[in-house]
């Protein structure tokens, strides 16, 4: 179940850093870690169902 919740957190480091290193604004640093936020928490969301489905 952390899964999820790891992605989200990790994806929104990460992508707040990446615009940050890019020089972005303060616009682009959050719009950037909220769609890597998300993206990182659908990877952990399928993750979790496969762990799911095969331990299961």
């Amino acid at each position: 179940m952390i899964f999820p919740f790891a992605g989200l957190a990790l994806g929104f480091l990460v992508g707040g850093t990446l615009a940050a290193r890019r020089g972005g604004k303060r616009s682009d640093i959050v719009q950037y870690a909220c769609v890597y936020a998300i993206i990182f928490g659908l990877i952990g969301l399928f993750a979790l169902i496969l762990i799911e489905r095969v331990l299961a």
